[in-house]
C-alpha cells in the first residue's frame, strides 16, 4: 500500500510539467517535443515485473488525449502531433510502461503525418491484433507490458521490412540520443554509434 502510494505520487509530480499533446504542431518549439511525461513505471530492460497503474491512476496522470489513444483507441490529428516530424535520433518507449518500442535508425518520413516506422525494437514488446473498426480490416499494434493502444501496422512500409509502423505520438515518449544513459537506457546507445 505505501510503496503504491509514494509511486503514484512519484508518477503524479513527474507529470505535472508535461506539455499538452493537444497543442503539438509541427512548429512547436524543439525542447517542447523532447519533454514528455516520465514513464508510469520503471523500464523493464530484463523482463522484471512491473505494476501498470489503474484506469483511475492514469485517467489522473495522463493528458485527455494520451488516456484516449491508449485507453480508447484514439487517434490523434495527423501533422498536429509531437512526433511525426521528430529528425532527432533516439528511442520511443512507452507511455505508461516506459518500455523501449521504436529507434529514430528505423524512423521515416511516410507522408501520413504520424511517427512511421519499419520496425519495432523487439517485437516481444508489442501485440498485434485485428481491427475491424470503421468498416475495414487493420492490424492493431499494443504494447505487450501496458496494453496500450499505440497504432496500426500496414504492409505497404518501404524495405527492408516492407512494414509501416503508423504510431501515435501521445502514445509514446521520446528519449534522445544523449539522454539515453540518464534515463535508464543505456544499453540502446549501441544504435547510434
Amino acid at each position: 500500500m505505501k510503496t503504491t502510494l509514494i509511486t503514484t505520487l512519484c508518477l503524479m509530480v513527474a507529470l505535472a510539467g508535461a506539455y499538452r499533446l493537444q497543442a503539438a504542431g509541427p512548429d512547436q518549439p524543439k525542447e517542447l517535443i523532447q519533454q514528455a511525461a516520465r514513464p508510469m513505471t520503471q523500464p523493464t530492460m530484463k523482463g522484471a515485473q512491473t505494476m501498470i497503474p489503474g484506469d483511475a491512476e492514469l485517467r489522473k496522470i495522463l493528458t485527455p488525449l494520451q488516456y484516449k489513444v491508449t485507453r480508447e483507441e484514439g487517434t490523434e490529428p495527423p501533422f498536429n502531433n509531437a512526433y511525426w516530424n521528430n529528425h532527432a535520433e533516439g528511442i520511443y518507449v512507452d507511455i505508461i510502461s516506459g518500455v523501449p518500442l521504436f529507434s529514430s535508425t528505423d524512423k521515416y518520413d511516410s507522408g501520413t503525418g504520424w511517427p512511421s516506422f519499419t520496425r519495432p525494437l523487439d517485437p516481444a514488446a508489442i501485440v498485434n491484433k485485428e481491427d475491424r473498426s470503421f468498416f475495414s480490416v487493420r492490424t492493431e499494434v499494443r504494447s505487450k507490458l501496458a496494453d496500450a493502444h499505440l497504432g496500426h501496422v500496414f504492409n505497404d512500409g518501404p524495405p527492408p521490412t516492407g512494414l509501416r509502423y503508423c504510431m501515435n505520438s501521445a502514445a509514446l515518449r521520446f528519449i534522445p540520443k544523449d539522454a539515453l544513459e540518464k534515463e535508464g537506457y543505456g544499453e540502446y546507445q549501441k544504435l547510434f554509434k
